[in-house]
């Protein structure tokens, strides 16, 4: 007979409430197992996200040519821009939700690869940016270094997520 053949076992993924005869250690691993798994599904959706941007941002770059002027300008230039720069605004709000789950877990490579991958998405925005109000070839090549950046910060924190399976 295995454990989760027995009466009242707790299957793996499950927690048995503290108040019905289960430990609070059960319980809380329960907890931080579901942390995790969030924290790890949100790494994978900022990582689909950084690519489709990064696919979006070459289209952008090849196919469009903003009038120079400000952040305005991302909306009165095409769907392709507006799409780039709405998901880029999706993009900062996913990672500060990145960074905010990592600090639940409170697993400390985690929270600097969130951290990071959060100022990287930061900067390749302010990039993005100044490429409106210049079109320097340095403000391009900076949105794409920091997309590359954050890109990178998700991958790790995947990977170690993933270890703790």
């Amino acid at each position: 007979m295995t454990t989760s053949d027995r009466p009242g076992a707790v299957r793996p993924g499950e927690s048995e409430p503290a108040a019905t005869g289960g430990s609070v250690a059960t319980a809380v691993t329960s907890d931080r197992a579901r942390s995790f798994a969030r924290l790890r599904s949100s790494s994978m959706g900022a990582l689909v996200m950084l690519i489709l941007q990064f696919a979006l941002g070459i289209g952008v770059n090849l196919y469009i040519s903003p009038a120079k002027g400000g952040f305005g300008e991302a909306f009165s230039n095409g769907a392709l821009l507006a799409i780039h720069a709405v998901l880029g605004l999706l993009l900062i709000l996913a990672a500060i939700s990145q960074v905010v789950l990592a600090i639940r877990v409170r697993h400390g490579v985690i929270i600097g690869a969130s951290a990071l991958g959060l100022v990287a998405i930061v900067a390749a925005a302010s990039s993005g940016a100044s490429f409106l109000s210049d079109q320097a070839e340095g403000s391009s090549l900076g949105m794409a270094l920091a997309t590359g950046v954050a890109m990178l910060c998700y991958a790790v924190c995947l990977r170690i997520e993933g270890d703790r399976r």
